[in-house]
């Protein structure tokens, strides 16, 4: 445990940034804060808020792995709290190992909360056999220092178990709980018409190799009020900047590619905070795609929604939830039997709802048993932190920018241009100092290339005429 002397227990939880910090949407997207994907705010905000009590302060790590900081989380904290996804997967070998270098130094409880295994549909794991040691040793060092770990699903618990890990709770995943044992779900019309707002969402990969693209155009077809919402950090540079450079930009068939009509039409979104996200989605009339985490946004709104499944990181997380679900792959052969109207009518909302208060006291009692307080149960059931929230300022959505936002495009080459300034001060103080410590002087650049290629891809798409 931690020497400090404050009778508060302090919670460390690894996030991309704590939900109190008001980030522009360029500070957003320079620091990644999302980790690549939005969708891992959800999950993490909702862990601080539900952490979040009178005697306990919680405090983002951030995403990236510092096995150095091993001494100060031991000295300064009581207890480090690790919300994960799809974390067991041959793409997330290499943090999963940073992970495990870290927790093997800690001496404060370590708790995982909603971890999962990444697999198709059908639940093979042949696919993560190659990386099986290094979730043996990930598992291991977590369970020396916390009662059980916390998975997302039946899949992912039967993975462990057959490793030989017996302490292994199925408790799904911390966004689901946001706001307790309370999820109001409801149908608020008896059916969509032409004229009904309706939320999509989908992975490049979903698009490219899973039929998505064909789903997404029917919809696009047959219903004027439809709105993209990705989630990538691609997508949200390529509305920001019409950044192209990331491999994803391949992917025409993305509505948040500039040459998709959606993106000409200003149908598309991407959020850099969940409240913006969950707050935008109250008035839509449904929310449908891949992306679990988009559908579990509109959810919480109280828009209902189903998730279109191509993995079993989706699958076992509906299945949980009794989120109502169809089968990507099924759907994709047939687009007209993924059209929004035809899965709002088929979709039943009653387990989702129904069952909810009781896989909220599962996951309660799985933080009780790992010695963790939740607001809901030992608080003010989150009053205090969306009083806090609703009293700052967030970023609107990232969308795209057309001939007339040229204000806003000024505001985006300006940030660039003072944070190209910046850096040039700062490179040319490490110059001097470098050279003051009679050292090798390696010139860096003066201005990274993120912000180099953010400036000549926003300055081509004006030459070219701002199409």
């Amino acid at each position: 445990m931690s020497s400090h002397a404050s009778a508060t227990k302090r919670v460390l939880l690894r996030s991309g940034k704590s939900p109190f910090d008001v980030l522009s949407v360029e500070d957003a997207l320079h620091r990644d804060v999302i980790a690549t994907n939005s969708g891992n705010l959800i999950f993490s905000d909702a862990a601080h808020k539900i952490l979040q009590t009178p005697d306990t302060e919680v405090f983002s790590n951030g995403i990236g792995t510092d096995v150095t900081a091993a001494a100060r989380i031991n000295e300064e904290y009581d207890a480090f709290v690790v919300p994960l996804a799809n974390a067991f997967r041959p793409s997330f070998e290499g943090r999963l190992k940073r992970m495990t270098r870290l927790i093997r130094k800690l001496r404060i409880p370590v708790v995982v909360l909603g971890v999962g295994a990444q697999t198709g549909v059908g639940y093979d794991p042949a696919r993560l056999k190659p990386m099986e040691e290094s979730v043996r040793d990930f598992c291991s060092a977590v369970l020396e220092r916390s009662a059980s770990i916390g998975v997302r699903g039946e899949f992912t618990e039967r993975y462990l178990r057959d490793m030989g890990f017996s302490d292994v709770e199925v408790i799904g995943c911390p966004s689901m709980f946001l706001y307790g044992r309370r999820l109001d779900v409801r149908k608020r019309r008896p059916e969509l018409t032409a004229g009904s707002r309706i939320a999509v969402n989908g992975s490049h990969d979903a698009v490219r190799a899973n039929g998505l693209g064909r789903i997404l155009a029917h919809a696009h077809e047959n219903y004027p009020n439809l709105r993209f919402i990705g989630q990538n950090i691609s997508d949200a540079r390529q509305l920001h900047w019409r950044d192209l450079s990331d491999p994803n930009a391949r992917v025409t068939a993305m509505p948040t590619h500039p040459d998709h009509p959606m993106y000409r039409e200003d149908k598309v979104r991407v959020y850099v905070d969940p409240v913006t996200w969950i707050d935008e989605l109250r008035p839509f009339d449904f929310s449908f795609g891949s992306r679990i985490h988009g559908n579990i946004a509109a959810l919480l709104a109280g828009t209902p929604a189903t998730v279109l499944c191509g993995d079993s990181r989706t699958l076992e997380l509906c299945r949980y939830f009794e989120i109502p679900y169809q089968l990507l792959e099924k759907a994709a052969k047939d687009p007209a039997s993924a059209d929004p109207a035809r899965l709002y009518e088929q979709a039943d909302f009653s387990g989702l709802t129904g069952n909810h208060a009781e896989r909220f006291d599962r996951f309660a009692a799985f933080l009780d048993r790992n010695g963790l307080r939740n607001t809901f149960t030992h608080g003010d059931s989150g009053a205090a932190f969306d009083a806090r929230m609703r009293s700052l300022s967030f970023p609107s959505a990232v969308r795209p920018w057309n001939d007339a936002d040229l204000s806003s495009l000024s505001s985006r080459f300006g940030w660039l241009h003072t944070r190209v300034g910046e850096l040039t001060k700062e490179n040319v103080q490490l110059q001097r100092d470098l050279a003051r410590s009679r050292k090798t002087v390696v010139a860096a650049p003066a201005a990274p290339s993120v912000y180099r290629r953010a400036r000549r891809v926003v300055g081509r798409a004006l030459h070219s005429g701002r199409k």
